[in-house]
């Protein structure tokens, strides 16, 4: 997969017109000197010779030098790779603590009250869009409430955690509304198991068996379901990042492809392929280690 994205973002990114020269040098810069800068960057070169010449630095480990810039990708990136981390890492926390209840309450009150509600606001939620609900959110914490800052990293530890809370808010509210409806559905399914049955006959506590042995037992769909979506939120970034002022990769990339800049769109999408790889092998392994049986097969 991180083959094929690295050769769909090249192709991609010379098939788009525009010239990255252009760009740098500005609407007045002479042809002569975006020619010149052109040949610097080898971009007056053939496609295919471009093309052999990006692989080439591939194997070698090497991602060049950001036109923009004028420093190493793999040092930018390194600069930037932190914030989107930590944002994806909040978010998935946001996203499992509101997950958690909801579908539990959903299920333990099925066509009551309480279900119809789970199920109406993912159903709402579904509907709306991550950024508008990230400026509702500035309005009533930030703005009336003068809780939590409106944007930008913070100082300290302390300030960091703080200007994190609204952005991964905003961006767990992209996928809870799946994670709730997925995982309800499961606990419903598991809900009728004879063990459950038994558990209680024992005299087990309704939340403990709620928790215990249905949520356990109906979590492994679920689970992969958020392998999924936490690498959709290392690409839905930009958005969130851009509306938060934050120095993350989402910023990075958009700037640069504004920019033309080929070498650092090529290396955040590359570095962002491999995290979803890396996602998704994390959510089989601990899928497997949920549940023995996916470890017997």
């Amino acid at each position: 997969m991180v083959i094929g994205v690295a050769a769909a973002t090249f192709l991609l990114l010379h098939a788009v017109p525009g010239s990255p020269a252009r760009e740098v040098l500005g609407e007045h810069a002479t042809p002569a000197a975006v020619a010149a800068l052109n040949h610097r960057w080898g971009l007056d070169r053939s496609l295919g010779s471009q093309f052999v010449r990006y692989v080439g630095d591939l194997v070698t480990l090497r991602l060049g030098v950001s036109f923009v810039y004028g420093i190493s990708v793999i040092s930018l990136i390194g600069d930037h790779l932190a914030e989107t981390a930590a944002l994806v890492g909040i978010a998935t926390l946001f996203a499992v603590l509101i997950t958690v209840p909801l579908a539990t309450l959903a299920a333990s009150r099925r066509d009551r009250l309480a279900d119809q509600a789970v199920r109406g606001l993912s159903v709402l939620g579904l509907g709306m869009p991550a950024f508008w609900f990230g400026i509702v959110l500035i309005e009533i914490f930030a703005l009336r409430l003068g809780l939590l800052p409106v944007g930008g990293a913070g100082s300290g530890l302390w300030g960091h955690i703080e200007s994190l809370i609204l952005p991964g808010l905003t961006a767990s509210f992209a996928i809870v509304p799946l994670l709730v409806r997925s995982l309800r559905v499961g606990m419903l399914e598991v809900l009728g198991a004879d063990f459950v049955a038994a558990a209680r006959a024992n005299g087990l506590g309704e939340l403990r068996v709620l928790l215990w042995h249905v949520a356990r037992n109906a979590v492994i769909p679920t689970l992969t379901l958020l392998g999924l979506n936490i690498a959709y939120l290392v690409g839905s970034t930009v958005i969130v990042e851009n509306v938060f002022a934050l120095n993350g990769l989402g910023s990075l990339l958009l700037s640069s492809i504004s920019s033309r800049d080929f070498p650092m769109v090529q290396g955040i999408t590359l570095v962002l392929a491999i995290s979803v790889v890396l996602i998704n092998l994390a959510t089989d392994l601990l899928a497997a280690r949920l549940d023995p049986r996916i470890r017997l097969g």
